[in-house]
């Protein structure tokens, strides 16, 4: 059983497509023993509690600086013990000793078929925006595991998604979502589950 911990900011779609996955029987071998948010308003801690899941908020805000931050996270994370840790929706810069700790053992979702609109500055509708902005015809969504870099590990799945005339960043990113993201964060889990079998 692949025990895995889900890290998230803010609503928490990709939560719960991860959740529908593991009921459903789609993400096999898998079951999630938390989910950590740096966000005390984040939607993700109500579903996770709906779920039944252990939920948990660690904010930068309640430390007095990032160091003791990382060390509360890095803590949280040992005593969930996860054998993958996934990245839906996380805003936070994971520190190098995590990295180092849990190498290839972290994935993230990122909303476009990296190489393209990924980096520095890159998250959330800023990634659809730039999408538009350049007049690409097709962006999409790509699950790649964690290293040191930002969105320059290594890709384990992508699903292209068309852009339509007249999208805006807001349609298109549901559009990403619904046809994309949703689809292959839970496949990638299944995967990496199911890899050892």
């Amino acid at each position: 059983m692949l025990n895995i911990v889900v890290c998230v900011s803010g609503g928490g779609t990709n939560l719960q497509a991860i959740i529908d996955g593991v009921k459903e029987g789609k993400i096999r071998n898998t079951k999630i023993v938390g989910v950590i948010s740096n966000n005390v308003g984040a939607y993700a801690l109500q579903r996770a509690e709906d779920a039944g899941i252990p939920a948990f908020c660690i904010s930068p805000k309640n430390f007095e600086s990032r160091e003791e931050f990382n060390e509360a996270f890095l803590k949280q994370l040992k005593e969930l013990n996860p054998g993958l840790i996934v990245l839906a929706g996380f805003l936070v810069i994971l520190p190098e000793k995590m990295i180092e700790v849990y190498r290839d053992r972290i994935i993230n979702i990122h909303p476009s078929l990296i190489p393209s609109f990924c980096g520095t500055g890159y998250y959330g509708l800023k990634v659809h925006e730039a999408a538009l902005t350049r007049g690409v015809k097709v962006t999409g969504a790509t699950v790649h595991y964690v290293d040191e870099g930002t969105d320059t590990g290594r890709i384990i799945m992508q699903k292209a998604v068309d852009v339509l005339e007249g999208d805006t960043p807001e349609v298109l990113q549901r559009r990403v979502m619904e046809q994309a993201e949703w689809i292959i964060l839970p496949k990638a889990i299944d995967k990496i589950a199911t890899a050892s079998e």
